[in-house]
This record gives C-alpha cells, structure tokens and sequence, in this order.
C-alpha cells in the first residue's frame, strides 16, 4: 500500500511536471482598436492556470501559456476580449472602446481675405496714404495749384517702397481669396486625388484672382471637373515657375 501511494505520488509529480514545462512565457501588445494606439493597464487572465497580471504603461505583457489556454482582457471603459493561444510567438489584442471615440479637434477661428487686408491697412496706415498721396491739384485762397506734397509723396522713395508694399499685401489679399474658393477639400471632393496628386493638381490648376471673383460654384466646379480630365494622361508633371513671379532686380 506504501509502495502504490508513493508511485501514485511520483506519477503525479510527472504528470505535473510536465504540464508546467508545456506552458512558456509569450510576449504580447494592446492596441485600441480604433485609434491603434497602445493601451496599458490592462487585467489579463490565463483562465485555464488562473494566472493573471497587468501589462505596463506601453501595453507590453508577458503570461506562460500552452497551446489551447484561453486569455481573457478586461479594462474600464472597454470590452472584455477572450481568445485561445494556438502557439504563436506574439499575440496582439485589440480592444475596443465601450463609448464611442472621438478624435480631439482644434477649432481655429480662420480670418477672411477682407479682414487680413482691413488689419493691414489699419497697422500700415502711414504705408498706404503714401502709396495714395491724393490728387496732385489743390484748391486754395489762391485759386487751384499743383500740391507738392501729394507730388513728392508719390515719386519719392518712401513713396515707391510704399506702393510696393500696398500691392504686396493686395496681392496676398487676391490669394487668400483664391485659397478660400479653390481649396483641397473642394478639389478632393470633386476628383477624389489625394496627396502628392492632389498638391499636383492644385498648382498646375490654380486659378486666376479674376476667374475666382467671377464664377459662382457651379462654374468652379465645371472649371475643376474639365482640368482633371487633362490631369489623368499625365499627372505627374511638375510645373515650371512662372516667370513673372521672379524677381530678377536686387
């Protein structure tokens, strides 16, 4: 009887001993289902040794697993995810969100053409009555003259540089206004390019200030819709600078 219970004992030893040296240690990540990103702090349980621990901060985990084990993932705010572990080197569980995700929006109140043109008229005010100077006839007690002042104001060098800078900033008004019509999104919507494609199109296709200011949606559209099928036999032509634009004077 001795001699049984001792067998008894050796042979459940072995059958243990076994069962342990089946299991091993498998690495695995959390990702968030939605959003991909990683999540840590997880509850994992190896339900069939009733094993279980928390993976770290970076959603990294390691349990001992045999083949056919299952794994349960439970964490606030997420569903419990349950699956059998047939022997790979890794696991990758996704969780999903029990509410509903939604990704962080920054809302940017954006200035309209005519209020970046009002802010530069009111902080270059001095710039703009030089690059206006008036008429060049005055009226006085004397009768009607030339006004020296509006005369040396416009053809003196603080008076060009003036005019310059006034049709610098007219010019970026007529850009912006271009922006705002002619944007991706439109252009996206329309022909459904995308990326490099689509930052293609945008410059090979630009529109002129005064088309912009003429045509309503309609006939934007159509000017877009027309152009892409030029686009299509060759897309990946990049244009060449318009000359006009660069200023060869020091």
């Amino acid at each position: 009887m001795i001699l049984f219970v001792r067998i008894l004992s050796i042979v459940l030893l072995l059958l243990s001993s076994l069962n342990l040296f089946a299991q091993h240690e498998v690495e695995g990540i959390v990702f968030d289902k939605d959003t991909g990103q990683r999540v840590g702090r997880v509850f994992l349980t190896n339900i069939t040794s009733r094993q279980s621990i928390f993976n770290n901060a970076r959603g990294e985990f390691k349990i001992a697993l045999k083949e056919g084990d299952l794994l349960t993932s439970t964490k606030d705010n997420y569903f419990s995810d349950t699956l059998r572990y047939t022997g790979q080197d890794v696991i990758i569980i996704h969780l999903k969100r029990a509410s509903i995700y939604i990704d962080p929006v920054t809302v940017v109140a954006r200035k309209t053409p005519d209020q970046i043109l009002s802010e530069r008229k009111r902080d270059y005010s001095k710039a703009y009555g030089l690059a206006d100077p008036g008429s060049v006839i005055s009226v006085g007690d004397n009768g009607a003259g030339l006004s020296i002042g509006a005369i040396y104001n416009y053809f003196s060098r603080e008076g060009r540089n003036a005019r310059r800078l006034t049709q610098y900033f007219q010019k970026e008004y007529e850009n912006n206004y271009v922006d705002i019509r002619f944007s991706k999104e439109l252009v996206r919507v329309t022909t459904g390019l995308e990326g490099e494609a689509l930052d293609n199109f945008m410059i090979r296709y630009r529109p002129s200030y005064d088309f912009i200011l003429h045509a309503n949606h309609y006939q934007l559209v159509s000017y877009i819709k027309s152009k892409y099928e030029f686009f299509k036999f060759v897309p990946y032509i990049k244009p060449l600078p318009d000359l006009r634009e660069i200023n060869l004077l020091p």
